[in-house]
């Protein structure tokens, strides 16, 4: 039997084709909403009246509920003036298909949220519940986290400003409860002439290290860093432009360092769950009666063995005759440059979603944004929530290249 010589299709053509590009969609006018934070402590507002005035003047629509800036100062006049819309009830605000929230969603928030909602907002894993997930997830709801959303430089600039004014603030806190007036030890924190400088002993030299130190240098004060990362110690001696004294986290150099000290701060973290504890109830009791401690890590855990979680109407308590200050989310106490710090990055994010015609083409054109979304229209897409709650995971680059 002949074999039958192979043919070629003519409709097989091997011409170079056109390049099909992404055509980038007309804007989308937003709808934001912004509701009042019940949630416990929580002070600051995401967006501020001036960021609220670009956006409305962009063509965005804005709505406040009310009073949800008395925490920041700011009065539902200013915002209306600004072009938002005010409402009295807390379900009208949540009926925006986006959500701007500077505290997490609380159990209260679960029944109001909408089907495909969008919600920027913090997420704190360490608080975080199952249920809240589940909920979202049967909602379709599509979340993006302070903590994890970064710009193009690949810092995460939220997190960085709330632990700018965290650092900056603890050396205030740690001067007002060393005075008289608060039964402190009546020391003057800082370096007077011919008396030797108070002591301040800081672990971890992050962000809030990094502050603390700035502040404390300042004052005149003698400062001893301590931490496991050389490369940070590195870091921030040349952030700093100074060589200070600085300290791998050694136990017996740590507990010296900590007995003739004024001031200790606790400010190690962790890139997710909880703080390390390095500082034992031991330590603590070797320390100075009068001495303070102020444990910024609180929000995780802690990195003093004595710390309790303490709040603004009890900020302190004593054990071991050593002041504690154990109060979480310290920026929420200077609320108003805090909710300018939010705002700031927050607002241009909110214009670029517009320009881009929603979020979904933002994360699509944006890598950097693809880091903070946890949740894409109710797929989780965070492997460490999928791990500790034991959900299903989602990768969010295949999910969006599916919808193309």
């Amino acid at each position: 039997m002949a074999t039958s010589r192979p043919s070629i299709s003519p409709s097989l053509l091997f011409e170079t084709l056109e390049e099909t590009l992404d055509i980038k969609s007309p804007g989308a006018q937003l709808q934001i909403g912004i509701p009042k934070e019940i949630a416990f402590q929580e002070n600051r507002i995401a967006l501020t009246p001036d960021a609220v005035g670009v956006l409305v003047a962009n063509g965005n629509q804005v709505t406040v509920e009310h009073n949800a800036g008395e925490g920041s100062h700011y009065k539902d006049q200013d915002y209306a003036e600004a072009g938002a819309q005010i409402v009295y009830e807390r379900s009208a605000v949540f009926q925006c298909p986006i959500l701007v929230k500077s505290a997490p969603p609380v159990e209260e928030d679960m029944p109001l949220l909408q089907l495909n909602q969008t919600i920027i907002s913090p997420i704190h894993l360490s608080a975080l519940k199952k249920e809240y997930i589940e909920k979202m997830i049967e909602k379709r709801i599509t979340a993006l986290s302070f903590e994890n959303f970064k710009d193009d430089s690949g810092t995460y600039p939220i997190v960085r400003s709330m632990s700018e004014i965290a650092g900056s603030a603890v050396m205030l806190i740690a001067g007002q409860y060393l005075s008289s007036f608060n039964d402190g030890k009546g020391v003057l924190l800082g370096g007077i002439s011919g008396i030797p400088p108070t002591k301040v002993v800081i672990i971890g030299a992050g962000i809030v290290g990094e502050f603390a130190t700035r502040n404390a240098l300042a004052l005149g004060a003698s400062v001893k860093v301590f931490d496991n990362d050389v490369y940070r110690l590195k870091q921030l001696q040349n952030n700093l432009g100074q060589r200070i004294w600085t300290s791998v986290l050694e136990p017996r150099i740590l507990a010296k360092q900590l007995k003739t000290c004024e001031v200790a701060v606790g400010a190690l973290s962790n890139e997710s769950g909880r703080a390390p504890v390095v500082v034992t109830e031991e330590m603590v009791a070797a320390m100075r009666s009068g001495s303070i401690i102020i444990d910024v890590a609180i929000d995780r855990g802690g990195c003093f063995e004595t710390s309790e979680l303490t709040s603004y109407e009890e900020p302190t308590f004593l054990k071991h005759d050593v002041i504690h200050y154990c109060v979480p989310n310290i920026p929420s106490g200077f609320a108003r440059t805090a909710s300018q710090a939010i705002s700031n990055v927050l607002m241009p994010l909110m214009l670029e979603i517009s320009d881009e015609g929603g979020l979904e083409e933002m994360i699509w054109h944006k890598f950097n944004l693809r880091e903070g979304v946890y949740l894409f229209k109710g797929a989780l897409t965070d492997f460490y929530i999928s791990q500790k709650f034991d959900l299903k995971f989602t990768d969010l680059n295949l999910l969006i290249a599916s919808r193309r």
